[in-house]
């Protein structure tokens, strides 16, 4: 019986690496041993980075509530418990965003919150 090479899926394996790793400087993006690890690195931070994003975005609403809170005479523990009591369930992408957009509909919501307390 002849014995079976795994040229076809070594090289199928190596190309998938080396698109992966397709315009990186140096030599990374044209030898397989430094492609491999720097497709790997690459992976490692961009699953990282899918986590922070989300914290970064919830740091950023949460500053831009804060702010205008302050504008209403109000601190943003305060809005938030505020709020909770009051029923409303906004989440903090929509309050920030609400914040930006139409400053006088904040305000009513912290009128609201304030009632709540």
């Amino acid at each position: 019986m002849a014995r079976i090479k795994g040229a076809m899926m070594t090289r199928k394996r190596r190309n998938k690496v080396m698109k992966l790793a397709k315009g990186y400087y140096g030599s990374k993006h044209s030898l397989f041993k430094t492609a491999k690890q720097a497709v790997m690195k690459s992976g490692n931070y961009a699953y990282i980075g899918r986590k922070q994003k989300k914290r970064d975005f919830r740091r950023l609403w949460i500053t831009r509530i804060s702010a205008a809170c302050k504008q209403n005479g109000i601190n943003y523990s305060t809005f938030i418990n505020g709020l909770k009591k009051a029923n409303v369930t906004l989440n903090r992408k929509m309050l920030s965003e609400i914040a930006i957009a139409d400053p006088a509909a904040f305000t009513a919501l912290v009128e609201q919150a304030k009632a709540a307390l």
